[in-house]
């Protein structure tokens, strides 16, 4: 089996990375951006993408949407036609296109809270409401209040749902029966479903996640899918993503959506990069996959051993850490910004993802073993 090097990727210092245009000392483990080098075969790609020199206006061509389509095919058995597929920009803008097209001002946008907290902007921004179903806590799982969800979905003014699946940050995966069950009361009270699955890529060796449109013809009628190569290749630079819908009023709706926002037209390295990753990258995204959830068990069994009032939750998806610190704080913004100032180590607290985030942080454990375990001494260091 070929060998990848995780251990030492390059210095991202100097290099006009968002990430780590940060203090000296510090070390940033906020924003969800690996630090590892994209798949060889996606590097060799743009390189003969670079090398032919002209870059002018581009289309995609057949085999943009082909490498979606086996992908999902085989990786997460769902059954995507390739003229349903729509290319963008990416997904936070492709949301935020949906929802202009999809609602009008005032009207209600339901999130399930904790979640990413760019939802937010996409939503106050076209001038809707926030109208949050939070999570509910047991043990160590976030599960989804049914009850509540469907009281929330039945106000005549909700009438969009953006879902998490999987879920970011406190990584979850939703099982086929959770998510049928979202579609039954979508369709039934006629709300359309926005499945953000940009982190499906990212789960634990050996576990799959369920894409929203396989499950069932509701969750399939009800829905429009935003799916990329960015988070799983660490290639959010190329700007590159898809959005699927199987209704033809809804792909009409967000064709129309993406072009009227100029959010679909490719650069010249957006098609080779996802036609490489889809195409070549599975064994380089299975090595990647073993290695982050090392990393995530390394932070659980030092926590455990080291800090046992840092609980650290089974988390099947993401490269994140939704870490509890609630034994510890009742302001994790107080406790973030302190732990930032007294040991440079920079995460995200969670009411950044809405207020239920209260007593938890985000952490991102996508980098070398080395970096996690000097944060975990700097966590041991604030804590102690």
């Amino acid at each position: 089996m070929q060998r990848y090097n995780f251990d030492t990727p390059p210095s991202r210092r100097g290099s006009l990375c968002y990430k780590w245009d940060c203090r000296p000392g510090e070390l940033p483990m906020w924003i969800a951006d690996m630090d590892f080098e994209t798949a060889p075969c996606v590097r060799e790609a743009l390189q003969r993408r670079l090398d032919h020199g002209i870059f002018g206006y581009d289309d995609m061509g057949p085999a943009w949407a082909d490498a979606y389509v086996g992908w999902w095919r085989e990786r997460h058995g769902l059954e995507m036609e390739p003229e349903n597929l729509i290319f963008s920009t990416g997904v936070v803008a492709s949301i935020s296109s949906l929802v202009r097209k999809l609602t009008t001002p005032n009207e209600n946008v339901l999130i399930q809270t904790p979640v990413y907290n760019i939802f937010f902007n996409s939503i106050l921004n076209n001038g809707c409401r926030v109208l949050e179903s939070p999570l509910r806590r047991e043990g160590e799982e976030w599960r989804i209040d049914f009850a509540d969800l469907e009281a929330k979905l039945a106000d005549p003014q909700t009438t969009l749902m953006i879902l998490c699946n999987p879920h970011n940050p406190v990584g979850r995966i939703w099982s086929r029966e959770e998510l049928a069950r979202i579609g039954t009361l979508c369709q039934k009270h006629h709300v359309t479903v926005i499945s953000d699955e940009i982190h499906c890529d990212l789960t634990a060796p050996g576990i799959g996640y369920v894409p929203f449109a396989s499950v069932d013809e509701s969750c399939r009628s009800v829905s429009i899918t935003c799916i990329a190569p960015t988070k799983a290749f660490n290639i959010a630079g190329m700007h590159s993503s898809a959005v699927y819908a199987a209704d033809p009023v809804l792909r009409h709706k967000a064709w129309r959506a993406l072009n009227t926002d100029e959010a679909a037209e490719p650069n010249s390295f957006a098609a080779p990069a996802a036609i490489a990753a889809f195409t070549e990258g599975g064994p380089w995204l299975d090595a990647l996959r073993d290695y982050i959830w090392a990393n995530k068990r390394l932070v659980r069994d030092f926590c455990a051993r080291e800090l046992p009032e840092v609980k650290i939750p089974v988390s099947p998806a993401t490269y994140l850490i939704w870490a509890d610190v609630s034994a510890l704080t009742e302001d994790v913004q107080d406790f973030t910004d302190r732990l930032r100032a007294e040991t440079g180590l920079w995460v995200t607290p969670g009411t950044t993802y809405g207020q239920s985030g209260e007593g938890f942080f985000r952490w991102n454990v996508a980098c070398p073993r080395s970096t996690v375990e000097d944060a975990l001494g700097r966590l041991k260091a604030f804590v102690g």
